[in-house]
């Protein structure tokens, strides 16, 4: 019986020394969770016998479980470095189409040829569906995750329908005689501002605003504005005919006017449309025609002038504010990725769009997870089934982008450990010698 005993003991240190083994050759491994041995007794008795004189037979390995402690981070220049920080797994399909999921704490991701986001396994990275605007999940159920795919460009471009701009006009400037105004006579006009505007097509052109002091005013605070695009006259609908007073070059115009204070007076009449132009002033805005074969002759754009910043004080000639909501197609040149997981892309077009956001899951028992390979998991009864969450919420953690989670194992205490272990394997074969000798004894008794 010593013998059984002694070997149960050989069996259970070579047990230990393969678990620390394993842990010290995944020290480098990333999302590494390492493992530690529990052992059991064996005890057996009759059922009528005297429990106080039984003898144990020796130690049986009960399980190999790892510990989902955190681990350390290790913070890269990579953007689809991502660690999570908290208790949540990383969800992934094992392969396209694949309903299969599959869970890592492993967040060493790159890009496929197809413009899937991968481990190095080949595994892809799950998301939940996001409103591309501003990022809010439409479903965090597993089933409805899917794989997260980069889009190589923004989609359509946008037409501009709105150019919003902020200036200062200086109080301090000559009127002139607006009906001599000349675009390429700068003595003719008193300032200029341009701004990129894009047709339905994406194609940008330079859309000009010359403002005039107008001479003719009672007050000396009207200002006269013309719409230049590319150079070329466009009328402001409804905007005042000065054609007719000699200039036949002149596109229709329109007035800005200020209180005596400088600031912005809005209370100018719809005759001569206010350039806060509303839907209540009709269509309003530069109406664009024939700009290329092919594009929106239709289109038209609204210059609305912010009250705020809009003003006519004794100093320089400032744009305050100058905007417009157009863009032409973009290519990808970047990814953002938060701490709540969502991941927008960023376009050459100035652009940002959602593509998603990580999906991640927890489980009732962690240690009942099953090892399939490459520091990923799959759920077992043992585990329970996945919860899914979102990054912020609960104790999912938090995602970290450009970091990566390292290998929990604790170098020094598994070296520590593997002497530990040899003790044990060396004490009890030294069981198996001291038996050996007494059997010897014993068989040579005469």
């Amino acid at each position: 019986m010593s013998f059984n005993t002694a070997l149960s003991g050989l069996n259970a240190a070579q047990s230990e020394l393969e678990v620390l083994s394993n842990n010290i050759a995944n020290v480098s491994t990333a999302g590494f969770k390492g493992s530690r041995a529990e052992f059991g007794d064996i005890f057996a008795s009759s059922a009528f016998g005297g429990g106080s004189t039984a003898v144990g037979n020796g130690t049986l390995l009960q399980s190999v479980s790892q510990q989902f402690t955190q681990g350390n981070m290790n913070f890269t220049s990579n953007t689809l470095d991502i660690a999570i920080s908290g208790e949540g797994f990383f969800v992934m399909a094992p392969n396209q189409g694949s309903s299969e999921r599959v869970f890592t704490r492993s967040g060493a991701f790159g890009v496929d040829s197809s413009g899937n986001v991968v481990n190095t396994s080949g595994q892809l990275l799950q998301v939940f569906p996001v409103n591309e605007n501003d990022g809010t999940v439409q479903s965090t159920s597993l089933s409805s995750t899917q794989n997260l795919r980069l889009p190589e460009s923004a989609g359509v471009p946008q037409q501009t329908g709105q150019v919003t701009l902020g200036i200062n006009l200086p109080s301090d400037v000559p009127a002139l005689d607006i009906t001599n105004f000349n675009p390429t006579d700068n003595a003719t006009y008193s300032r200029s501002t341009s701004a990129n505007i894009f047709d339905s097509q994406g194609e940008s052109h330079i859309a000009t605003v010359y403002y005039i002091k107008n001479a003719g005013s009672a007050t000396g605070n009207e200002w006269h504005m013309f719409h230049y695009i590319d150079n070329e006259p466009v009328d402001i609908a409804g905007g005042s005919n000065l054609a007719q007073a000699g200039n036949p070059s002149l596109p229709l115009s329109a007035t800005i006017e200020f209180e005596t204070n400088g600031t912005f007076d809005p209370t100018v009449s719809p005759t001569n449309p206010s350039p806060i132009i509303t839907e209540a002033l009709g269509t309003g805005g530069a109406n664009l025609t024939e700009w290329q074969a092919g594009v929106d002759g239709t289109q038209q754009i609204v210059f609305h002038y912010d009250q705020g910043n809009t003003t006519q004080f004794a100093s320089a000639f400032t744009v305050n504010a100058l905007s417009q909501d157009g863009f032409a197609i973009g290519r990808l040149t970047g990814l953002d990725v938060s701490d709540t997981g969502v991941i927008r892309a960023t376009y050459t077009n100035g652009q940002s769009t959602a593509v998603g956001k990580i999906a991640l899951a927890r489980f009732p028992n962690n240690q009942g997870l099953a090892q399939v390979g490459n520091t990923s998991w799959s759920q077992t009864t043992n585990s329970g089934e996945a919860l899914p969450g979102e990054s912020g919420t609960g104790t999912f953690g938090l995602i970290r982008s450009g970091a990566l989670e390292q290998s929990n194992v604790d170098l020094t205490a598994e070296l520590v450990g593997l002497i530990t272990a040899q003790r044990n394997f060396q004490a009890n074969a030294k069981s198996i010698e001291t038996a050996n000798a007494i059997t010897q004894t014993i068989l040579q008794i005469r």
